[in-house]
């Protein structure tokens, strides 16, 4: 017992130690993303790629929302004196997620605007899940009471349809597979909204974790499987988003499923990164979710791994995974922001890398 306690305590001086090497970049970071993403929502929108559509605009606009969230909310924890500042903008994004225009996304496919659906029946998952996450990690480092009442609608009505479907599992949008990274979210905003209001959804947590371990892996890795039915593609992508968001609801089921992905989808030549695919090669591809894929590695594979390597911390691989960051995005520096060229093209990707290297292992 007190050698578990003194290695946890010897884990976080080393990220303590890390994280205040890496401070001033994380800032300089965070500068840039602020700027970018607390605007209007239109102009946010417009920051993302137009060739990808409406829906898939309106869908990387909630994600930039929600990762540029989780990085504040870390870097409140990581650096308390940024706590105030946090807090602020966190609101700030939140109230450009619940707008019509971030809304939109979601009304197209569904053909009901989510926030007057909430006492329905359509699922709205992903719209639900991120609002919810969001509003989440405001609560943990000190925001007010002012998202209390839709923070409650949103996770009463997550927990009601999650129970009511035939398998706790909720399409992202109709006639679709169930994503479960999309699904993942959801039990994660379930998950801490119940550590903040007695334990209220922790059955339904339990069980949809239970059903994961048993009933919705991968048979030739032992991976949590990319969608629901399954389908002969488990994608890099989508299993190193999973091992993020186990972080947040089992600990030890998450470490299992990041040493599958080590296994599998880590690719160390000619740069360390993270397999779009772990049975077939792809030397240049493109794919809505996953990026560019070059030499097989996947872009958002290689970024979300970095989440589960930082949080475990695996240094040799988060040390590789950054240099493979810089190699790809070229850092650049002026009046005190900092961000990857290729944010100029994809936004989300800077929030997401900034979301996953700040991940920490402690409450």
């Amino acid at each position: 017992m007190h050698s578990k306690v003194s290695c946890q305590i010897i884990n976080q001086i080393s990220f303590a130690s890390n994280y205040n090497g890496e401070k001033k970049e994380i800032i300089f970071r965070a500068n840039y993303l602020t700027s970018k993403v607390v605007t209007s929502p239109q102009e946010l929108l417009e920051e993302m790629p137009s060739g990808i559509g409406r829906q898939f605009q309106g869908e990387w606009a909630l994600y930039t929302c929600s990762m540029t969230c989780a990085a504040l909310t870390n870097i409140a924890k990581l650096y308390p004196q940024n706590k105030d500042l946090s807090i602020k903008y966190i609101s700030e994004i939140i109230d450009i997620a619940m707008s019509p225009e971030l809304r939109e996304y979601d009304y197209l496919r569904w053909g009901e605007d989510p926030l007057d659906g909430i006492y329905g029946d359509l699922s709205h998952i992903s719209y639900y899940s991120h609002l919810a996450w969001m509003i989440s990690g405001y609560k943990q480092i000190g925001g007010d009471g002012k998202y209390d009442d839709i923070y409650h609608s949103l996770c009463n009505a997550m927990n009601r349809r999650i129970r009511q479907s035939p398998n706790l599992n909720l399409p992202t949008y109709p006639g679709e597979s169930i994503y479960l990274p999309d699904m993942l979210v959801a039990i994660v905003a379930l998950s801490n909204y119940s550590h903040q209001n007695h334990d209220e959804y922790t059955t339904t947590v339990k069980m949809w974790v239970e059903k994961a371990r048993t009933e919705w892996l991968d048979k030739n890795t032992g991976m949590l499987v990319s969608f629901l039915p399954e389908e002969d593609l488990l994608k890099g992508s989508y299993s190193a988003l999973n091992c993020y968001y186990l972080t947040f609801i089992d600990k030890d089921f998450a470490k299992d499923q990041y040493e599958r992905l080590k296994k599998y989808f880590l690719q160390t030549k000619p740069v360390i990164g993270f397999k779009e695919y772990y049975d077939r090669p792809c030397w240049l591809g493109m794919d809505i979710d996953a990026g560019p894929v070059i030499l097989n590695l996947s872009s958002s594979g290689t970024a979300f791994a970095l989440g589960p390597a930082t949080f475990f911390n695996d240094t040799e691989t988060r040390k590789g995974l950054l240099r493979t960051a810089e190699i790809a995005g070229s850092t650049i520096t002026w009046f005190g922001k900092s961000h990857y060229l290729l944010a100029n093209i994809a936004l989300v990707g800077e929030a997401i890398t900034l979301a996953m290297r700040t991940t920490i292992p402690f409450n």
